[in-house]
């Protein structure tokens, strides 16, 4: 191997745990390039979809995000997460009542999360 190539990524997972890297480090938009790599590699992969909705959300694309929190949702119909993230762009994308129902759903799959009862409490008023 050169020294170019061992800088980067080997795979789709490679390039999933840079970019969740780069979210905890507080950078969506490095991480949302990533993701986007990942996602052209492996489309049917709802972690990959998740992770990239997320940065998205947190680079203020909501609209992107919405699509790719509902493909995760498509993918993996109970992960809470994707639900969760995908109500909280409805709510910001301005469709309340799609987004109180995946809150709902969020919350029925992982009853303790706090974060998705406060979220329903703001978003539902």
């Amino acid at each position: 191997m050169t020294g170019a190539n061992q800088s980067e990524p080997s795979g789709v997972y490679d390039l999933l745990e840079r970019a969740r890297g780069f979210l905890r480090d507080g950078h969506p938009h490095q991480a949302a390039m990533l993701l986007s790599r990942a996602k052209l590699l492996e489309p049917e992969k709802g972690s990959i979809r998740e992770t990239l909705g997320r940065a998205l959300y947190l680079s203020g694309r909501s609209a992107r995000a919405r699509r790719e929190f509902a493909k995760a949702v498509q993918i993996d119909p109970v992960n809470d997460y994707a639900h969760f993230g995908l109500a909280l762009c409805c709510a910001r994308t301005g469709q309340r009542t799609r987004a109180v129902a995946h809150l709902k759903l969020a919350i029925a799959m992982r009853p303790g999360a706090e974060e998705y009862r406060e979220a329903l409490a703001r978003i539902a008023g």
